[in-house]
């Protein structure tokens, strides 16, 4: 037996050992690479969401002249886990037709401008109230009165193919949160 050479018995565990510790170095790796990812997503999430989307809410004809419908639709970009929080309304308003404007719609966002609650039309007296604390809208989405510091969002519309249009993701709110795009106009 050499000077430098281990028993057999060594060499053994010697080999055991290297394969252990790299069995466990991959299998720290894997584990990285799982609880790892969805923080990868999500930062990663917000780079790629930079194209208008736009949502159907309906044909233009299924709308009526002066009156306000709530109306669903689905975000885009949902997970199977977003549940409800997948969910869109808007209270969208066919307003009358004024020279040459064929098709004109208001459509606002169904939250109060304080803290988000969902808001209720009532038509008898042309008014959005908000049920958590007495905010009151009038019928074009201005602040009325209550707790609000301001009217409903309004969402940016389109009409493309007889379809009335949301753009969406997007949230109303006072920064325009698709800066990287103009306001598209009506096509």
């Amino acid at each position: 037996m050499s000077q430098h050479a281990l028993p057999p018995c060594q060499e053994k565990a010697k080999s055991r050992r290297s394969f252990l510790e790299l069995a466990a170095q991959g299998m720290g790796a894997v584990a990285t690479v799982v609880l790892g990812w969805p923080l990868v997503q999500y930062f990663a999430g917000n780079w790629k969401r930079n194209d208008d989307v736009w949502v159907a809410l309906g044909k233009v004809q299924d709308f009526p002249e002066n009156e306000t419908r709530r109306v669903g639709f689905l975000n885009p970009y949902r997970h199977p886990w977003d549940g409800d929080a997948a969910k869109g309304e808007a209270f969208v308003r066919k307003l009358p037709q004024s020279g040459a404007e064929k098709d004109n719609f208001l459509v606002l966002s169904v939250n109060c401008t304080h803290l988000g609650c969902g808001v209720s039309w009532f038509p008898e007296s042309g008014l959005f109230l908000c049920p958590c604390h007495g905010g009151v809208y009038y019928e074009n989405g201005e602040r009325a009165s209550g707790p609000p510091p301001r009217g409903l969002y309004h969402y940016d519309w389109r009409i493309v193919e007889g379809l009335l249009e949301i753009r969406s993701p997007h949230l109303p709110t006072l920064q325009d949160t698709l800066t990287n795009n103009p306001k598209t106009e009506e096509e």
